[in-house]
């Protein structure tokens, strides 16, 4: 299309152009670079003091001479608390200091125009992270297939074996091509929980029923013991290789390094609750640097996180606080309308937008959204307390058991002999458990305690460390010499092998308890009782006795709610790890 323009018009446009004097602001490091065009962020408060107003109090200090006590109508809001302190509050210093924050790259970057920075920052290490899952699971294929080459068929090629070598080759790239399929590689499945996991498996099943159907429909001689070995191991490989880079990635966040910067936004009491579980479990990657109010919220017990402001003021927190994510606790303030406009005003930076569901412990596997006339609707499905699911897993149980007692049959006959050798009494200790749905059963350990133990327990009984039912003392002077080694390492533990073996115990579930210790549970605690009780489980991979009685029961009513053959691998991985390290154990 074409637009006439008028002589006066065209006079305009020909005119020369007026060179105005270039104005160079200056900007910090966590401003946006002076190539970026985008808007502009409004001018920087001091991210030190809360912005929320509150009650209007009594000046901090006087008045300066000749000042009236009558504030101007124009005066700044009054703060409603002093500065945080910096010392309990690590984040904020990485924010005023002028060292390098160690959860940023260590190579200068160049941001996309209208990107945060601290998303360009951690875009770069989930890519790395991404890449070398990549060239583990290559390696875990190559590796795979070699070794059941050289099993099955020795180093000689022949004419026989030539296509076996071939499939040996082509078994790395069918196994990426299937993990990318099962989208394995996909970062919300990565990192933490069991999702990423149940995809490898379920890509590593689907490998070995589509060899069996390809080589059944193209009547390929193909040898079965190659495609049973050879595939299982290749899952195998893969799955241990991530486990490792994950405990690698977990141990970084736990020095401060790939963590994601946090703005969370709710009520006092839910932004308290949560930032305290994310510095306690530090391997979920998500450091709090601060937090938005509700207006009129004092902020008094938010202590040792700096306040930016109401739910208004949580895109200028983001810039402040350099964060890449914010968290939206439940709240009857933020309805859909408002988190949705909340949404729209973090799209510029591609800040990640995560709101808290009001359930607890229910994993994403149970959580669905259906719409229903337009609205999203969160589906809550029941727990897989029964059906096949619960055979596949006793089924398991049992065979694994099986196979433990003759793997560690000298190491059982050893300990046996130690403990026989070590003080007067039984090599097993026997005592009375509460089992699935409050079934009893006699539990099996190597004795660790002299044998008046439980004579003593009366007189110990006001020297209990754990805030709950169970009784515990780190240093208890009824446990042997040799009871104390057993405990630090779990060997007293290997005897339930056998409450697993007769189906009253499973490898993992939740701790077994004692008959007085369910008479003193509440309600929501005795659903802990709807599983068997296991070996190990989410309370022992995480602290064991080093737990609060609280804590102890969240992870275990977690486990039940949130059961998997997935989950129950992961948690077994991390036993190997958490017997190890001993922490927790007396």
């Amino acid at each position: 299309m074409s637009q006439d323009v008028s002589e006066d018009r065209a006079d305009a446009l020909t005119e020369p152009t007026a060179i105005l004097p270039l104005i160079r602001p200056e900007f910090g490091t966590a401003h946006h670079p002076p190539d970026n065009s985008g808007p502009q962020r409004p001018p920087r408060r001091d991210s030190a003091l809360n912005r929320i107003p509150g009650p209007v109090q009594a000046p901090l200090s006087p008045p300066p001479a000749g000042a009236s006590g009558v504030e101007a109508p124009n005066a700044a809001p009054r703060t409603v608390r002093s500065a945080p302190d910096r010392a309990r509050n690590l984040a904020m210093e990485r924010h005023w200091s002028r060292r390098p924050n160690r959860s940023q790259a260590t190579r200068p970057f160049v941001r996309a125009r209208g990107r945060h920075a601290a998303l360009s920052r951690r875009q770069l290490w989930e890519r790395r992270y991404v890449w070398t899952l990549v060239l583990t699971d290559l390696i875990a294929g190559v590796v795979a297939g070699s070794v059941t080459f050289v099993v099955r068929f020795g180093e000689a090629v022949t004419q026989y074996n030539r296509a076996y070598l071939v499939l040996s080759a082509l078994l790395p790239v069918a196994l990426l091509l299937v993990l990318a399929l099962c989208r394995a590689y996909e970062r919300r499945f990565l990192f933490v929980g069991s999702d990423e996991y149940q995809r490898v498996i379920r890509g590593g099943v689907g490998l070995i029923a589509g060899a069996a159907v390809v080589s059944y429909a193209l009547d390929l001689d193909l040898a079965r013991s190659y495609v049973l070995v050879a595939l299982p191991t290749a899952i195998v490989a893969v799955v241990v290789s991530r486990f490792v880079l994950r405990k690698r990635l977990h141990w970084a966040r736990a020095r401060g390094e790939n963590l994601r910067r946090v703005i969370v936004v709710g009520h006092e009491l839910s932004v308290i609750g949560i930032a305290r579980q994310l510095r306690r479990e530090r391997y979920h990657g998500l450091e709090v640097v601060g937090a938005c109010l509700p207006p009129g919220a004092d902020g008094i017990g938010v202590t040792d996180l700096p306040v930016y402001g109401t739910f208004d003021d949580v895109a200028s927190a983001v810039d402040e606080a350099d964060a890449d994510t914010v968290v939206v606790l439940s709240c009857p303030e933020l309805d859909g309308a408002a988190v949705r406009r909340l949404a729209w005003r973090l799209e510029r930076d591609e800040v990640d937008l995560v709101v808290a569901s009001a359930l607890m412990d229910v994993a994403g596997a149970r959580t669905t959204i259906r719409p229903f006339d337009g609205l999203p609707m969160l589906h809550v499905e029941h727990p897989r307390l029964h059906g096949g699911s619960r055979l596949v897993k006793d089924l398991v149980d049992r065979v694994a058991a099986f196979l433990l007692l003759v793997l560690f049959g000298p190491v059982l006959l050893t300990v046996a002999l130690c403990v026989g050798l070590g003080s007067r009494g039984p090599v097993l200790f026997r005592q009375v458990r509460v089992g699935r749905d409050g079934r009893q059963f006699r539990i099996f350990k190597f004795r660790s305690m002299y044998v008046d133990a439980e004579a003593r327990l009366a007189e110990l009984r006001h020297l209990n460390e754990h805030d709950g039912v169970l009784f515990k003392i780190r240093d208890d002077p009824r446990v042997t010499p040799v009871g104390r080694w057993l405990r630090r390492f779990s060997l007293d533990e290997l005897p339930q092998l056998l409450n697993v073996l007769l189906g009253q115990m499973s490898l993992v579930g939740p701790r077994p308890p004692l008959p007085t210790e369910v008479a003193a549970y509440a309600d929501d605690v005795r659903r802990r009782l709807a599983v068997k009780p296991g070996m190990t489980g989410l309370w022992q991979v995480s602290g064991r006795s080093d737990l609060s009685w609280e804590e102890a029961v969240r992870l275990d009513l977690r486990y039940v709610e949130n059961w998997s053959l997935s989950l129950d691998l992961v948690i077994l991985l991390r036993t190997v790890t958490a017997v190890v390290r001993s922490s927790g154990a007396y």
